[in-house]
């Protein structure tokens, strides 16, 4: 087989597995992300390897508000080694059904989408590892369960080569009541 017409199948493979997120516009409920970060939310996840192999464990608490338009995220991650990081996620809305966001360990913008019940986020991390820098793209995929409970399965990749998933569960803490 030629290489060109090798290049053209591993294209066409590679883009069978793309789905976008309009294919979601029917599913209930309806997810908007302002709503369901409006009180704070707890989430547990973890970092798995390709083959499988979960490395890490992780809890963060996330805490929001609002500045005019901007929704700011302020994550608190708890590691399984002990290990603690903060990101600040500040949002912005970008038209119907968008958001790009932007925080310290991302390079770039990231760029949003939400169609019914879900959310596709996708960006470039700044990730240490082992003492030196990785960049890494996510594709996260998120799907709200029910009011309170939000789904999340990313893909970590990198220079196109997929080097890991990261599970997470979000659950929004009971209203205070007064």
């Amino acid at each position: 087989m030629s290489r060109a017409m090798l290049l053209v199948c591993c294209l066409l493979l590679g883009s069978c597995g793309n789905v976008g997120v309009e294919r979601y516009a029917q599913e209930q409920p309806k997810f908007d992300l302002a709503a369901f970060f409006s009180r704070p939310v707890q989430a547990w996840g973890m970092f798995q390897k390709r083959s499988g192999e979960v490395v890490k464990r992780f809890h963060v608490r996330i805490d929001s508000r609002r500045e005019g338009e901007r929704l700011i995220l302020d994550e608190r991650f708890v590691y399984s080694d002990g290990t603690r990081q903060q990101r600040v996620w500040t949002l912005v809305p970008e038209g119907p059904n968008r958001w790009r966001g932007t925080a310290g360990d991302v390079i770039g913008q990231a760029q949003g989408e939400v169609a019914g019940n879900a959310l596709r986020w996708r960006y470039t991390l700044d990730l240490p590892v082992d003492g030196r820098h990785w960049q890494v793209d996510l594709d996260d995929w998120m799907y709200l369960m029910d009011e309170d409970t939000l789904i999340n399965r990313s893909s970590m990749t990198k220079l196109g080569v997929e080097i890991g998933q990261i599970t997470l569960f979000f659950r929004r803490m009971p209203e205070a009541t007064p």
